[in-house]
């Protein structure tokens, strides 16, 4: 035990309960990445292991952002099968430290923040890359990233007012079109085949499980000139084909992505125009023209999850959350 000092300990439902905003959330990403286009925060390659399939993984992620004070690690995991076992796809655990000392301040389930800031950081993301009049947004994977990019586009792309959803599940397509028609006053249905969740939509998110090799079920030709994807599961929904299809790819970090490709994954993509920090730092354009396909295929970085961590634990503290333990 480390005389005198305590940590925060919050589970999964006070790190919801704590009432952080999506808003506030892109805000914290927005200051992370600008500090990150301009060199100042540190975030090595995330290493990782694969139990039991290549498809699995659990990744240990540390980050410093020091104009957020935030510096910490994520401890997390992706199973695929978890479904089948009624079990979450991602799970882990999130450590915040003292900068001043390396103390542990605070240790949380880190599934809420993980889905709130992959929304957020795509949000970000199409604030410079998509159409800023897109009308139509389609997603295909209806689960838990699937509604927090609900959320979080319509914050930067207040004109979204339809929404196409497809599932290989029929039956939770139906059920998230309707539960997103009721959240957020979008006229949503579910479609039948995945192409009708592509072409047609002014935004595309593709939010199904991570894959080594990908299914590429997205086709070239689907893709509407002038439309905006944020690839949440790598390149594992798209075809070589339509990537090729693409004027503008960007991701959130070019040296992981680089090193994820080295695992075997991202094999057909197209050359990296920019990632995040260099979009909001306007060291790099956006979209340059209407007629653009651009991308964001983001890797989900430690610097977002120590960016949204630190508002979770002030929160959290002014509403009495949480239990303090001895270390």
């Amino acid at each position: 035990m480390t005389d005198g000092f305590e940590l925060l300990y919050l589970t999964r439902a006070e790190v919801e309960a704590a009432g952080v905003t999506m808003a506030e959330i892109i805000s914290a990403l927005e200051v992370a990445f600008r500090e990150k286009g301009e060199g100042r925060t540190e975030m090595p390659p995330k290493p990782g292991v694969h139990p039991g399939s290549a498809d699995n993984f659990v990744h240990a992620m540390p980050a410093w952002i020091p104009a957020l004070r935030s510096v910490g690690v994520k401890w997390v995991s992706g199973f695929p099968g978890n479904a089948g076992r009624g079990l979450p796809y991602i799970s882990g655990l999130l450590i915040l430290n003292d900068p001043e000392t390396g103390i542990p301040t605070a240790i949380m389930d880190c599934t809420w923040i993980t889905a709130m800031r992959t929304g957020a950081a795509s949000a970000l993301s199409a604030r410079y890359l998509a159409r800023p009049d897109s009308r139509v947004l389609g997603v295909l994977g209806c689960g838990v990233q699937g509604r927090t990019h609900v959320e979080a586009l319509r914050l930067v792309l207040p004109g979204l007012a339809e929404l196409r959803a497809y599932d290989v599940d029929a039956a939770k397509a139906g059920a998230y079109a309707a539960d997103m028609a009721a959240r957020h006053g979008l006229s949503a249905a579910a479609v039948s085949s995945p192409r009708e969740a592509v072409t047609g939509c002014d935004v595309v998110v593709t939010a199904g499980p991570i894959l080594r090799i990908p299914h590429a079920t997205i086709k070239a030709g689907w893709l509407d000139p002038g439309a905006f994807a944020a690839a949440v599961d790598y390149d594992s929904y798209w075809d070589a084909a339509a990537l090729a299809e693409l004027d503008t790819f960007t991701t959130d970090d070019t040296p992981q992505l680089l090193r994820v490709r080295e695992g075997g994954y991202f094999r057909d993509i197209p050359a990296i125009h920019a990632d995040l920090g260099e979009l909001v730092t306007g060291r790099k354009p956006g979209r340059e023209t209407p007629a653009e396909r651009t991308m964001a295929c983001n890797l989900g970085l430690a610097l977002d999850d120590m960016a949204v961590a630190p508002l979770v634990v002030v929160a959290a503290r002014e509403r009495g959350l949480g239990v303090r333990l001895p270390l």
